[in-house]
């Protein structure tokens, strides 16, 4: 891609929250957009106030994947970068359902493997391509009480270590956004961890797209848009049982708080 040349990117789950924000940031930087959700309605009104190009699907299954990649290609000629950003949060302990494990695998993992999966090859013969996955800081550090969201983000991590590591020297940038609080409609869902999630502060959705751009212009891979995960994800690789004692309080303290609610 020439270095003055627009760039034409793809942002799953962009009817609202974190990938709303970033389809608006690209835009505003020139890009060409293509937004994808399973939210239609929600989708329609980001395209109207945006004027991105608005591809309803559900990206977290193999025809949507396909779906949005072939319209995106179609509509923008090629695809610069993919922004892998739909998520869900996906039951809680040891009692959720195998059909909800699979779900949040799904949509968690398995949409960046199937879109990276159709994306490398023309990335590598071209020699650039940006895959950026959102991830969370659940994925560097777990997150308690919520077993199937912390395996998934960590496994989304690790698959974008292992894309970086296998294509990062052909050109293509892999990039893993990692933030802990965002006001988001998936925050307004997390029930009790709410206020766990929010504690070190819950950003806006555009802060954390602005930290985005800034973070694409260096290729950093940890995009952290919570300065102290960094340390925190320092303590845990120093002094893993040190770490999992300091959860186990969090967790107790969490547990307390549970059952003041009931």
């Amino acid at each position: 891609m020439a270095a003055d040349a627009p760039l034409r990117a793809v942002v799953t789950g962009a009817a609202g929250g974190i990938g709303a924000a970033l389809a608006a940031k690209l835009v505003a930087e020139g890009a060409s957009v293509v937004a994808t959700d399973r939210d239609e309605s929600g989708l329609a009104a980001i395209a109207d106030r945006l004027g991105t190009y608005a591809v309803p699907a559900d990206a977290a299954t193999a025809y949507g994947v396909e779906r949005v990649i072939e319209e995106a290609t179609a509509h923008l000629g090629e695809i610069d970068a993919y922004f892998a950003n739909a998520g869900v949060i996906g039951g809680a302990g040891l009692e959720t359902p195998d059909e909800v494990w699979a779900q949040t695998l799904d949509v968690n993992v398995m949409a960046h493997v199937r879109a990276a999966r159709l994306l490398m090859p023309a990335w590598v013969e071209r020699g650039h391509g940006r895959f950026v996955v959102t991830a969370s800081a659940a994925g560097l550090l777990s997150m308690i009480g919520a077993a199937p969201y912390s395996v998934s983000k960590h496994a989304a991590v690790a698959f974008a270590e292992w894309l970086s590591i296998t294509y990062g020297d052909k050109g293509i940038v892999v990039q893993a956004l990692c933030p802990q609080g965002v006001q988001t409609a998936m925050l307004d869902q997390a029930g009790e961890l709410r206020d766990l999630l929010s504690a070190q502060g819950a950003l806006t959705p555009e802060a954390v797209a602005e930290l985005v751009w800034e973070a694409m212009q260096d290729d950093r891979f940890l995009i952290l848009p919570h300065a102290q995960v960094a340390e925190f994800y320092r303590r845990r690789a120093s002094d893993t049982d040190a770490w999992l004692r300091g959860m186990r309080r969090l967790q107790a303290g969490f547990d307390q708080l549970k059952e003041q609610n009931t």
